[in-house]
């Protein structure tokens, strides 16, 4: 039997999808909700999988990233303008529409190697146990859909 728990977090988040045959193509935005789904086979000697707090302090910084920025594929033929004027508040996805589904994945490589590094140099005050693992990350894009991605 294992156990799972689950760190959320919401950002304000558009993104233009350059390969979308309709109105997505257009920039636009969503109120996301990032769910981030850990596991272990057993519970640490606090009875818990790990501290939410890790959870916050190796994925928040990348999230804000995203926050109130605009996700392009670079492809797209507005893509250098965009970077021009908005700088950091526009992120390349190279040759990718950023979809849900894309994004997903890219919180789930970004947490689970942020992950792993922590565990290597783990902090006395919040320790996290080698068989401590990201099962999946999902995110929503509205209230009634999501993608989420796992390996």
């Amino acid at each position: 039997m294992a156990f799972r728990v689950c760190k959320s977090f919401e950002i304000e988040n558009g993104h233009m999808l350059s390969k979308h045959p309709d109105k997505c193509r257009f920039p636009h935005g969503h109120t996301r909700k990032v769910e981030c789904i850990l596991a272990a086979d057993s519970l640490d000697a606090n009875q818990m999988v790990c501290d939410f707090k890790v959870v916050k302090s190796l994925i928040g910084d990348f999230l804000e990233q995203y926050d109130h920025a605009l996700c392009m594929n670079t492809d797209d033929p507005e893509y250098a303008h965009f970077k021009a004027v908005y700088g950091d508040r526009i992120i390349g996805f190279e040759h990718l529409d950023p979809t849900t589904e894309v994004l997903a994945q890219t919180v789930f490589e970004h947490l689970r190697d942020s992950l792993g590094a922590y565990i290597v140099g783990a902090q006395a005050s919040y320790p996290l146990r080698a068989c401590v693992r990201l099962e999946k990350v999902r995110v929503w894009e509205t209230s009634s859909s999501w993608a989420e991605y796992w390996e």
